[in-house]
């Protein structure tokens, strides 16, 4: 059962409210964010992109739902690409509350069904941080195979931070 759904503009609000009690919890594994960041006005803006990007097919922007309808984190397939390389990225989130329920492994699970399915895909690449191995468990369930470390990869809790990658190949070529 699907975990998953495209993110409206009328989340924006719940997803605000989510980041905010989320914010220190979070903030070892992301980028630093301003305090609009934490505001359903902050929230509606980058929504708006993410769905502009939808839109134009560059990226899948999607709600990770608790059993009882709760939003609890995100999961999106970014920086599609077309042409010879037929790729993407994925990253992911949940709440911790919902941590350690299944729900980042389902919600990867679910993306990689749309990645291979409807966008017709031909690899996934996903980075964690070198210590993060509960996400890298999640990927792991899902099929992903580390392939590198890439030094310096992203600006995480503001700072440049090694990454291990992990790719994804779609079984149908």
């Amino acid at each position: 059962m699907a975990v998953t759904r495209i993110l409206s503009v009328e989340d924006a609000g719940e997803l605000a409210a989510v980041l905010h009690a989320n914010r220190e919890f979070l903030a070892p594994w992301d980028a630093r964010h301003d305090d609009d960041y934490f505001t359903t006005a902050g929230q509606r803006a980058a929504l708006d992109r993410a769905l502009d990007a939808h839109a134009r097919e560059t990226m899948v922007p999607l709600a990770i739902i608790e059993g009882d309808g709760r939003l609890v984190g995100r999961v999106n397939i970014n920086t599609i690409v077309r042409g010879a390389f037929q790729s993407a990225d994925i990253g992911y989130w949940v709440s911790q509350d919902s941590n350690g329920h299944g729900l980042a492994t389902a919600a990867v699970a679910d993306a990689v069904d749309i990645a291979f399915g409807r966008l017709g895909l031909h690899r996934l690449q996903a980075a964690t941080l070198l210590h993060n191995a509960r996400s890298q468990r999640v990927l792991g369930r899902n099929g992903f195979r580390p392939f590198a470390v890439a030094q310096d990869y992203l600006k995480i809790d503001g700072r440049w931070q090694d990454h291990v990658l992990f790719q994804l190949l779609n079984p149908a070529g």
